[in-house]
């Protein structure tokens, strides 16, 4: 008879039904078996066991030279308190947010077991790998995006841009379901930004860009940034800002290409504002994209936000009105 399973390994009785101890650690105590998944700029992910609870969660954390970091405190707090407050099927469950003296600030979530949407696209565009293109059809990676658009839509209603939607933000898991990650650079109405936004382009004009065949990370936030979000002086961030952003990775799922890609940042940011790229369709005509499809992914990357969708519920039921069988 198969064991149950979570995903990340067998279900075994004697994890649920061990006593507590005595005495009930506290904080940062009750968490064992601490593993690094992953670590950015200014953090880091842990998988750990809740001693407490009896599960595997994750953990974000401060990396050590940014423990007393006053700005990175402030921008992990908010980004682990927008995530608690946005309860959705396709936003990760917070559990914990807490402080230790060794470690700093921290707040654990849910840990889900699966794979991020620009691994899969990476797989896609890999002509040696068919088995991945038969496992992720077009109409599939369509149902991704549009699910965690259904996040992106609970968040606007809440006052809430995300500003970093991407591929390696949209996570699928073994079971089918899809979250909408990281909300560390969110925007929330009525509140000031941590960091001007001039400064955080100024930091990556210059990287170069690998490609969407390449293995590994990539600087990706950058080929999906809106118009306005590259000319920060000419316009507000609205929710019309994430439609655009949806809208590249919406062209990116179909035709496996960035629509404004340039060889460094700083021309990127050239194409995002000044170049109209062609129809998806076009960029991939062997694909069998719909003309329905190129009309609404032009539509989300119009450089005037008045010119796009007004809001993700409007883009979604476009999307759900495509005929990707015909």
């Amino acid at each position: 008879m198969p064991q149950p399973s979570d995903g990340q390994g067998p279900i075994f009785l004697s994890a649920t039904d061990y006593k507590l101890p005595k005495t009930l650690p506290e904080g940062i105590d009750k968490y064992t078996g601490f593993r690094e998944m992953a670590r950015g700029g200014s953090a880091v992910l842990r998988t750990c066991f809740d001693q407490i609870t009896g599960r595997t969660v994750v953990m974000k954390s401060l990396l050590t030279k940014f423990l007393v970091d006053r700005q990175e405190n402030r921008r992990l707090l908010r980004e682990a308190r927008i995530t608690a407050q946005l309860q959705h099927p396709n936003t990760v469950p917070v559990y914990e947010i807490g402080r230790d003296h060794r470690q700093g600030l921290y707040f654990t979530m849910k840990r889900i077991s699966g794979e991020n949407f620009f691994s899969i696209l990476s797989r896609v565009a890999q002509q040696n790998v068919p088995e991945a293109e038969a496992e992720f059809p077009l109409s599939r990676r369509v149902e991704i995006v549009a699910t965690a658009g259904l996040a992106l839509m609970y968040a606007h209603a809440r006052g809430v841009i995300h500003r970093d939607v991407k591929p390696e933000n949209i996570w699928v898991g073994n079971f089918g379901e899809v979250i909408l990650l990281d909300w560390g650079v969110a925007k929330v109405w009525g509140q000031p930004d941590d960091e001007p936004a001039q400064l955080q382009l100024t930091r990556v004009q210059q990287e170069p860009l690998p490609a969407l065949t390449m293995a590994g990370d990539r600087p990706g936030t950058p080929l999906y940034m809106s118009p306005e979000q590259v000319n920060v002086n000419r316009a507000t961030v609205d929710e019309r800002s994430d439609i655009f952003s949806m809208g590249v990775v919406l062209y990116e799922a179909a035709a496996l290409r960035e629509p404004f890609r340039g060889r460094v940042i700083q021309e990127t940011f050239d194409n995002i504002i000044h170049d109209n790229p062609p129809l998806p369709s076009a960029a991939a005509p062997d694909r069998g994209i719909p003309a329905a499809f190129d009309d609404v992914v032009m539509k989300a990357i119009s450089k005037n936000p008045a010119d796009r969708y007004q809001t993700m519920r409007q883009m979604l039921e476009a999307l759900r009105a495509i005929d990707f069988e015909s």
